[in-house]
């Protein structure tokens, strides 16, 4: 049984086996990141914390993309999905960032709940054929094919690093505190 913490994280297994802990860790870390845009509306979901330009907007925009690089384009070779597959990277690099002040609250959650879901539907399907070890099918610029298992401690420390920032910018948009 899973138990929840005060803002409803599932909190990671104590004594899970490899998997259940780094997908324990992973999914309260996403918990952490809708905690901290929950009860937003555009305006919250669009301030920053000067000096910086992040926002939360952008934090779920880019999460988002994060969510559909690792494991939809990286772990299984399939193409970018929408709006990702449009975008050209080279000439704007930070689109992700940039473009999320002109996205409504429910397209930014939305799109981030859809790329979880995503996630999470062919974290299932690898670990039944090859579990944490299933190779991904695209490489990497140097030639590596990272296992689910990189893949998931990437996205538990790409998720800590951001949770950081998104704590930073809650409270300075209302005083909201915690973890």
């Amino acid at each position: 049984m899973t138990s929840v913490d005060e803002q409803g994280r599932p909190e990671p297994p104590l004594d899970g086996d490899e998997a259940e802990t780094l997908l324990g860790f992973l999914d309260f870390h996403r918990a952490t990141l809708a905690w901290k845009c929950a009860g937003l509306g555009a305006d919250g979901l669009r301030a920053t914390h000067p000096p910086s330009t992040m926002t939360l907007g952008g934090l779920l925009k880019h999460l988002a993309y994060v969510e559909d690089r690792w494991f939809s384009v990286v772990l299984f070779d399939r193409a970018p999905a929408a709006p990702f597959d449009a975008v050209d990277w080279a000439a704007t690099p930070d689109w992700d960032w940039d473009s999320a002040v002109g996205d409504t609250p429910e397209q930014l959650k939305g799109l981030w709940e859809d790329a979880v879901a995503r996630s999470r539907e062919l974290t299932t399907r690898a670990l039944a054929n090859g579990g944490l070890a299933h190779p991904s099918r695209r490489r990497l610029r140097d030639g590596t094919t990272p296992s689910l298992r990189w893949i998931l401690v990437h996205m538990v420390e790409e998720y800590s690093r951001h949770n950081g920032h998104a704590d930073l910018i809650r409270e300075s948009i209302d005083g909201s505190t915690g973890e």
